[in-house]
């Protein structure tokens, strides 16, 4: 067997690069999906206009039509996977308030209630086993998009990059309500990678308020000791020569497999850390409602570190505390 040059490998990507890879096999029976999404909501629109902006309308759209579901979301804005988080949000809260908007009682069942600790992400699947089982499911999915917005405990919970998505102005087709629509699905790349926009920053804004210099990267002894387990970190504290503290923040609000991987990883620096800076605090910062719904992986990824915190208002005031404690502040 005779292997290509250099030369020739280079010049084969080159000369027969097909710049963008297509199955059209694939691209027709997708623009049919589309194409039935786009009808779906014309139709839909026509039915506000002559009826008037009805919940029935929404109920029946989720309910009779085989994409209603996500044609809904594509009028909105709302991601089918923040749909998934705001359910399992809803199941997990007991909230007066939300729980008449959604008809909770009417539609989870006695088990789900009082297996809180096994709480697992409903998949698209059994979400739409829901919708087509029970009415007030349905009714209860089509209050949050009509009223959603005014529950005070999701006005708290949800970002208002979020909670400007469940606006009534969506579902009567209004056109500035539809750019709106256009913008948040083109920003939200963007939006989701800000630097202002992770939690992180929080940790910075309270070391620089108390005065404490801290550092991110590799730590010098894991580089030479252990160069292929090492990672990089979140904070350093003071500084990598000399660490007091070191700090790893996981904020999930997605599930994924790679969170086991991820807790198994944490151990490995654990046991790093203490071997090669054994007079270092190794703390977490882990919350979101990613971790609540793996628990299983929530604990393996806790043993890691020798505390634990969330970005709760509480937990923040402990970790100031103990940073004062640590520091003499």
């Amino acid at each position: 067997m005779s292997y290509l040059s250099l030369d020739k490998k280079f010049n084969t990507v080159i000369t027969k690069n097909t710049f963008y890879f297509y199955n059209k096999e694939f691209e027709e029976a997708y623009e049919g999906y589309v194409n039935s999404i786009k009808e779906t909501l014309l139709v839909l629109k026509n039915q506000v206009q002559n009826k008037g902006l009805r919940k029935e309308l929404f109920e029946d759209l989720i309910h009779k039509k085989k994409n209603g579901l996500r044609a809904l979301l594509a009028l909105t804005g709302f991601s089918n996977e923040s749909l998934k988080r705001l359910i399992t949000f809803i199941r997990i809260i007991d909230d007066p308030e939300l729980n008449v908007l959604i008809y909770k009682e009417k539609w989870i069942t006695e088990a789900e209630i009082n297996d809180k600790e096994n709480i697992k992400e409903w998949s698209d699947k059994k979400i739409g086993k829901r919708i087509r089982e029970s009415e007030f499911f349905r009714k209860g999915l089509v209050n949050i998009f009509f009223e959603g917005s005014t529950i005070p405990i999701l006005s708290n919970v949800l970002p208002l990059f979020e909670l400007k998505k469940l606006s009534i102005s969506k579902l009567n087709f209004e056109i500035d309500a539809l750019i709106d629509t256009l913008i948040r699905y083109k920003e939200k790349g963007s939006y989701s990678g800000k630097k202002e926009n992770n939690p992180e920053v929080v940790i910075e804004d309270m070391l620089d308020e108390l005065g404490i210099r801290f550092e991110k990267g590799d730590l010098g002894e894991l580089i030479n000791n252990a160069p292929d387990t090492k990672r990089t970190m979140d904070f350093i504290i003071p500084d990598k020569k000399s660490p007091k503290i070191i700090i790893e923040c996981s904020y999930l609000v997605t599930t994924s497999s790679g969170q086991g991987d991820k807790s198994k990883t944490e151990i490995s620096i654990d046991s790093l850390i203490k071997e090669h800076y054994p007079d270092a605090h190794f703390w977490g910062f882990v919350d979101g409602i990613g971790w609540y719904v793996r628990k299983n992986d929530l604990k393996r990824m806790v043993v890691a570190y020798e505390d634990v915190f969330t970005f709760h208002q509480g937990e923040l005031e402990r970790f100031k505390q103990l940073l004062k404690e640590v520091f003499g502040r």
